[in-house]
């Protein structure tokens, strides 16, 4: 059974710092590549962060210089360091993986950015 199970949400001030991290299970990890998606009220869910199995990144344009991804093969998880949160990155943060057309997703953990 394919588990992913994301932590680190929390509520933080403008300008705060998060580490998101996001456990997978069930699937040969290093093969994945995996992603970070968030979803605020009312808006559609969208890509953040991404590294591909061979540790290639892609970030959203509204996180680049602010978000890193990195992940780590043999405890199979993968992180997101937060820096510079703003109130618009107020979200639920997904992790996800896909490989060949396989993809899976986590429950989710709430960032809220607020004073």
């Amino acid at each position: 059974q394919v588990q992913l199970v994301e932590s680190g949400g929390d509520l933080v001030q403008p300008g705060g710092s998060l580490r998101l991290s996001c456990a997978a299970s069930g699937i040969t990890f290093k093969l994945y590549a995996m992603g970070w998606y968030r979803q605020a009220p009312g808006k559609q869910r969208e890509l953040v962060a991404s590294i591909g199995s061979g540790g290639n990144t892609n970030y959203a344009g509204s996180v680049k210089g602010r978000l890193t991804i990195s992940r780590d093969n043999a405890k199979n998880t993968v992180t997101l360091q937060m820096n510079s949160l703003k109130p618009e990155d107020t979200a639920v943060y997904y992790c996800n993986a896909y490989y060949l057309g396989r993809v899976h997703w986590g429950q989710g953990t709430q960032v809220t950015v607020s004073s």
